[in-house]
């Protein structure tokens, strides 16, 4: 299980990248917000598309979520 987290702030290409504990690109705190306790990312990507519509999985710490 890992903590995973989205970050508040978009990236140039819109998207709001997905991250978990332990990420060298982990967001500050108060650019994250906190998604849940997952064993994979499938589930957090889902959660944060209920705060943005463009999500992304970070291809550091989330590589089998992320698409673009």
């Amino acid at each position: 299980m890992a903590l995973y987290y989205v970050n508040r702030n978009q990236q140039q290409n819109g998207d709001h990248e997905v991250h978990k504990t332990g990420c060298v690109y982990l967001p500050n705190p108060e650019n994250r917000i906190y998604l849940g306790d997952y064993d994979s990312c499938y589930p957090a990507v889902q959660k944060a598309k209920g705060y943005f519509s463009q999500v992304d999985g970070c291809y550091y710490c989330a590589y089998a979520c992320h698409t673009s």
